[in-house]
């Protein structure tokens, strides 16, 4: 796996956990770390984004 994988990876994670700690205890904690809606957030919340749509190459990919 290419580190450009293990990195979409970890960030489709990151993104799971958050949403499940929005929907399990309305808590989001990347706005909590980063403030809501600062520019680190929106960074934060577009690499997720991006790590995403690589996801769905990497549901295809039989390398």
């Amino acid at each position: 796996m290419k580190i450009i994988d293990k990195t979409a990876l970890a960030l489709i994670i990151i993104g799971a956990i958050n949403w499940g700690l929005i929907g399990l205890f309305s808590f989001d904690l990347v706005a909590t770390l980063f403030g809501d809606m600062s520019i680190l957030s929106r960074i934060v919340y577009s690499l997720v984004g991006i790590s995403g749509l690589w996801g769905i190459k990497l549901l295809f990919d039989h390398d």
